[in-house]
């Protein structure tokens, strides 16, 4: 079944993060890489940081929020 246009994770990260802890497929649709991709920023430390949740990995979006203005104002 298709999601819908407002579910597409690539759109929440223009007009704003969903109110919920992410997952590293979230992250990786927003950033259009590849999932593993994530996991590599993950254990380089590059990435946005993640923690667990027993065995979940997952992602605040303030976190994410204040990576993507990082990397902006690094470019």
């Amino acid at each position: 079944m298709p999601r819908p246009a407002d579910s597409d994770p690539r759109a929440t990260l223009r007009s704003g993060l969903p109110d919920r802890y992410l997952t590293p497929d979230d992250i990786a649709g927003m950033f259009g890489v590849p999932l593993e991709t994530v996991y590599q920023w993950r254990r380089k430390r590059t990435g946005p940081p993640g923690f667990r949740v027993g065995k979940h990995l997952r992602y605040d979006p303030a976190d994410v929020r204040a990576y993507v203005t990082q990397r902006k104002s690094a470019a």
